[in-house]
């Protein structure tokens, strides 16, 4: 019989319990009481008032967010911020307001509830619970949309110096962005450069963000935004080729057209930096944690996207024309790295 050990058997019991605390930070957020002790700690009572809600059932729930030490309790039922529950504010430096709102929203959180479904079929459960795919539902929910678009602008500010200060773009000229977002990638490698000049591309919703973005930061005159489908046309070139977070949405046969699109708008000595985790062929524990349970996002939610090893994108590369030439270092505090590839 094997020895029982008491606190591994609390560890357990807290990643057991962890949508509990997924459920309490994201009713917290959507009620926005982050914001609302920022300035000076707040009694349940003054929080309840102004967040419309039942005032003992409030002080049950500031109480489990002071436990998780993402508030603090400064005095019997009255509640400030705390070093952690600070990133939760709305427009928080480094934050994980928009990326909570969007991984605990109830459409994210029905799909994972039948994550059974996607491991049994290999099919997305979100399809089964909405009827429709997931970047469909976001062309015709306004709000979600919005709301996953704030989530990737929330991580490119947090992930964009990071990249910056760990990988060399100095040797580029010019910068396509594909798939950029609102541009906040990019506008941080040219605020680093000043000679280099760029191009977002995006579908027109996106670029119309981006635009808005790149005139806020003065580089309008470096920086252009150019609106498009990149898995029929790029129509742009450059001597670097930006795609981050975007490969590991799509299938193989999608990624390869995506891939094989860079490569048509590529000059013979570009360079394609494909921005990614790139999964170990063997898993340790807490190696990439972050990393595997995206992959069973893409599990739950895309039809066919998925995180990938070395070999998987050496196979996508290949089809597509291209040849892997290397792979950066884990980029600090995340788990992404720069995969370079080149017209074969």
């Amino acid at each position: 019989m094997r020895s029982a050990d008491p606190r591994g058997r609390g560890a357990l019991v807290r990643l057991v319990y962890g949508y509990m605390a997924s459920q309490m930070i994201h009713v917290a957020v959507r009620l926005g009481v982050f914001d609302l002790v920022r300035e000076a700690p707040r009694t349940d009572e003054e929080l309840a008032g102004k967040t419309g809600t039942h005032p003992p059932s409030l002080l049950r729930l500031l109480r489990a967010l002071a436990s998780l030490g993402l508030l603090t309790e400064v005095e019997p039922r009255r509640f400030g911020p705390a070093g952690t529950g600070t990133r939760l504010e709305s427009g928080a430096a480094d934050g994980l307001n928009a990326i909570t709102r969007l991984f605990c929203s109830p459409e994210f959180w029905a799909s994972w509830g039948n994550l059974q479904y996607s491991i049994e079929t290999g099919k997305p459960a979100f399809e089964l619970v909405h009827g429709m795919s997931f970047f469909t539902y976001l062309e015709r929910h306004e709000e979600l949309a919005a709301t996953f678009n704030d989530a990737m602008a929330e991580n490119a500010s947090f992930e964009a110096p990071r990249f910056v200060a760990g990988y060399d773009f100095s040797r580029f000229s010019r910068i396509v962005d594909v798939g950029g977002g609102n541009g906040s990638l990019l506008l941080a490698i040219l605020a680093r450069y000043p000679d280099l000049r760029g191009v977002v591309f995006e579908t027109p919703p996106v670029a119309a963000e981006a635009r808005a973005t790149v005139a806020a930061a003065g580089l309008v005159d470096r920086c252009a935004v150019v609106e498009g489908d990149f898995f029929e046309k790029i129509p742009v070139t450059g001597d670097a080729f930006l795609v981050k977070s975007v490969v590991h949405n799509w299938d193989d046969d999608r990624c390869v057209a995506l891939l094989r699109t860079c490569r048509a708008a590529m000059p013979p000595e570009a360079a394609l930096l494909v921005l990614e985790p790139v999964l170990p062929a063997v898993m340790e524990s807490a190696v990439c944690v972050e990393t595997v349970m995206s992959d069973l996002n893409m599990l739950a939610l895309t039809a066919g996207g998925f995180e990938r090893s070395e070999a998987d994108f050496r196979r996508l590369f290949t089809r597509a024309g291209l040849a892997l030439v290397s792979i950066s270092p884990t980029i600090e505090a995340t788990d992404f790295r720069v995969i370079e590839a080149r017209v074969a």
